[in-house]
C-alpha cells in the first residue's frame, strides 16, 4: 500500500520565510533550502537575522496569518485523501505551522519546534531527529508502506530518494539541474496523474 509524505512549503503553501522578508523588508530572508542545502546554517542565520532586527514570533505570526494555501492545494489534498493517507512532512516549526494546516483542512504534519524566551523571542530551532523527512520516509517502509514523497527543495531530495516514488514539484533550476533523474511536474494536475498512475499499479 502506498502513503504519501508531502514537504509543505512550496508545494501547498507559499514559503513563509519569503513572506516574511516581502513584509519586513530584510532581502536576506528571502533564502530558503532552495537557495542553501545546509538547513543547519540557514536557520542559523535566519535567527541572528531576527535578532539582529528584534523581530519576535508573533511578528512572524502575524505575517504567517495572511498566508493562503496556492490556488488547488486545498482542492488536492482533499482528493489526495480520499484515495490514501498523507503524512505533510516539514522542516517548519509547530509554532508557525498550526494556522496553515487548518487551511489546509488539518492533514497530519510532523515538523520541528522552536525554543521561545519570555519575550517571545526566538532563541533557537530544535530539528525533530537529524535528516527527519528521510527517516519518516523509512519509517513507514519498516511498517510495510511504499511511499510516494513530493518535495521542491535540496532538503527534500534524501526523502524523494528513500522513497519508491520520488517527485519533485515547481522545483527551482537550480535543484532540477542538481537532480535531473527524478521527474517533475508543475502543477497538481500533472501531480494527480502521476499519483494516480502509481495507486491503480498497486
Amino acid at each position: 500500500m502506498y502513503i504519501v509524505c508531502s514537504d509543505l512549503e512550496g508545494v501547498f503553501v507559499p514559503e513563509i520565510w519569503i513572506n516574511v522578508s516581502k513584509h519586513t523588508g530584510i532581502d536576506e530572508l528571502k533564502l530558503t533550502t532552495r537557495d542553501i542545502s545546509d538547513y543547519n546554517v540557514l536557520m542559523r542565520r535566519r535567527l541572528e537575522i531576527l535578532r539582529q532586527n528584534k523581530l519576535t514570533l508573533d511578528d512572524i505570526r502575524h505575517v504567517i496569518s495572511y498566508i493562503k494555501p496556492l490556488p488547488g492545494a486545498t482542492e488536492f489534498i482533499y482528493w489526495l485523501r480520499r484515495k490514501t493517507q498523507l503524512i505533510v512532512v516539514s522542516d517548519t516549526y509547530e509554532e508557525f505551522a498550526g494556522p496553515l494546516m487548518e487551511k489546509l483542512g488539518l492533514p497530519t504534519l510532523f515538523c520541528n519546534h522552536l525554543t521561545i524566551d519570555d519575550f517571545g523571542t526566538i532563541t533557537g530551532y530544535n530539528l525533530r531527529q537529524e535528516n527527519g523527512k528521510m527517516k519518516v520516509a523509512e519509517a513507514l517502509q519498516n511498517l510495510s508502506y511504499k511511499v510516494i514523497a513530493i518535495g521542491d527543495s535540496y532538503n527534500d531530495i534524501d526523502m524523494l530518494r528513500k522513497a519508491e516514488v520520488g517527485i519533485l514539484y515547481r522545483p527551482p533550476q537550480n535543484v532540477i539541474d542538481d537532480h535531473n533523474d527524478l521527474p517533475v511536474v508543475n502543477s497538481y494536475d500533472e501531480l494527480r496523474d502521476l499519483i494516480e498512475k502509481y495507486l491503480l499499479e498497486e
